[in-house]
C-alpha cells in the first residue's frame, strides 16, 4: 500500500494475476464435466428443427445473450429471451419446435422458475447451466451442465466473475461442438458476417474486384518498350500484359522489368517488349477467392496479377490497391 492507502503498482498486478488464476482454474475444472449431459445437450440442439432459446437473469442474462449470439453465428439458430419479459408475453416467442437453454448460477432464479411450468407444458427440451446440480432448475432439466466454481474471483466472493467466465466457456464448448457436427465452414461463417473483414475476405472473389475492359493494360509482343510504357503509366497498375492477337497472355512487363531493361542498357525505342518481358507470368481465374490471391501475391512478392479464362485469354487485372480498397487486405 502507498502512504495514502491506495494499492501500489505491485499490489494491482498481484490482484489481477490472482483473478486470472482463479478464472483459469474455474474453466479447467469444466473439462471433467464434459460427459453424458453435455452429449445430451448437443443431441437436443442438433435434433432441434427450430431455434435454441437462451434465457438468463442479471449477469447470467448477459452471458446468455453472448452464448445465443455465438450459437447463431456458428450455424445454430438461436436468440435471447429475457425471463422477466417472458412471463409477460414474450413466452410466445418459444415454439414447440425449439430448445430452451436456461442459465442460472443458483438454479433458483425466480424469474426462470416462474416460466418453468410453461416450458414444460410446451414439451420442449430444457438444457440448464447452473452452479448447483441439486437446484430446482437442474432437476427439471433434460440435460444439466454443471458450471459451478470453487470460488468467485471477487475478493468478497460475491460478484459473479469466475462463474460467468466458466458459463461462457461452457457455452463456447457447446457452440463449437455443434459447429463441428453440422459441418459448418469458414464460408458459412462469412455469410453470417458479411459486413465484417472476415466476410469480405471469404466472400469476395477475384472477379468482384478485378479491372476489366479498357482498364486492363495490354500490348502486342512486337511493340517497342517505350510505347509499352505509355500503357503501363496510363492504366495505373504498374505493369502491362503482353498478349497475342487472340488476347492470350504471353507475358507481363512490370516496373521491375523496366529496371532490369535499363540495367542492361537496352535502347527502349528499338527493343520489342517481348524481348524483355517476364514469360512465366502468374495468373489467376475470376472464381478464385480474393483472399487466395492475396496469399499468392505475398508468396511471390508481386503487387499485381492478371486474370485469365480457361483458354488463357486476358479478362482482367488487379493490384494491391484494389485489394485494399475492397477491404481484403
Amino acid at each position: 500500500m502507498q502512504d495514502d492507502g491506495r494499492p501500489d503498482d505491485e499490489a494491482l498486478r498481484r490482484l489481477a494475476r490472482e483473478v486470472l488464476d482463479i478464472e483459469a482454474d474455474a474453466v479447467l475444472a469444466l473439462r471433467e464435466r464434459v460427459g453424458d449431459a453435455f452429449l445430451a445437450a448437443c443431441r437436443h440442439c442438433l435434433a432441434c428443427p427450430g431455434r435454441v432459446v437462451v434465457t438468463g437473469m442479471g449477469k447470467s442474462g448477459h452471458v446468455a445473450g453472448k452464448i445465443a449470439a455465438t450459437l447463431a453465428s456458428t450455424g445454430t439458430p438461436a436468440f435471447f429471451v429475457h425471463p422477466g419479459e417472458a412471463s409477460h408475453g414474450d413466452l410466445g416467442m418459444i415454439t414447440a419446435t425449439d430448445v430452451v437453454l436456461a442459465i442460472s448460477n443458483s438454479g433458483e432464479t425466480p424469474e426462470i422458475l416462474t416460466i418453468l411450468p410453461l416450458i414444460k407444458r410446451l414439451g420442449v427440451p430444457l438444457i440448464a447451466m447452473t452452479g448447483r446440480p441439486d437446484s430446482t432448475l437442474a432437476g427439471a432439466a433434460d440435460a444439466h451442465l454443471d458450471v459451478g466454481v470453487a470460488k468467485e474471483a471477487c475478493p468478497l466472493n460475491l460478484a459473479p466473475t469466475a462463474s460467468t467466465t466458466a458459463t461462457l466457456a461452457m457455452g463456447d464448448a457447446l457452440a463449437v461442438a455443434l459447429l463441428h457436427s453440422r459441418g459448418f465452414t469458414r464460408e458459412d461463417f462469412a455469410f453470417s458476417h458479411p459486413g465484417g473483414q472476415l466476410g469480405r475476405r471469404l466472400l469476395l472473389h477475384v472477379r468482384d474486384i478485378m479491372r476489366t475492359g479498357d482498364r486492363v493494360p495490354r500490348v502486342a509482343p512486337g511493340l517497342m518498350v517505350s510505347e509499352g510504357l505509355f500503357e503501363v503509366s496510363s492504366k495505373g497498375l504498374g505493369m502491362t500484359a503482353v498478349v497475342d492477337g487472340e488476347d492470350r497472355v504471353l507475358g507481363i512487363y512490370t516496373d521491375g522489368d523496366l529496371r532490369r531493361t535499363l540495367d542492361t542498357r537496352r535502347e527502349l525505342t528499338t527493343t520489342p517488349i517481348e524481348a524483355v518481358m517476364t514469360r512465366n507470368v502468374k495468373t489467376v481465374h475470376g472464381d478464385m477467392l480474393a483472399a487466395e490471391a492475396v496469399r499468392l501475391m505475398e508468396t511471390y512478392a508481386i503487387t499485381a496479377l492478371l486474370v485469365v479464362d480457361d483458354d488463357d485469354r486476358l479478362v482482367g487485372a488487379f493490384n494491391v490497391h484494389d485489394l485494399l480498397q475492397a477491404g481484403v487486405m
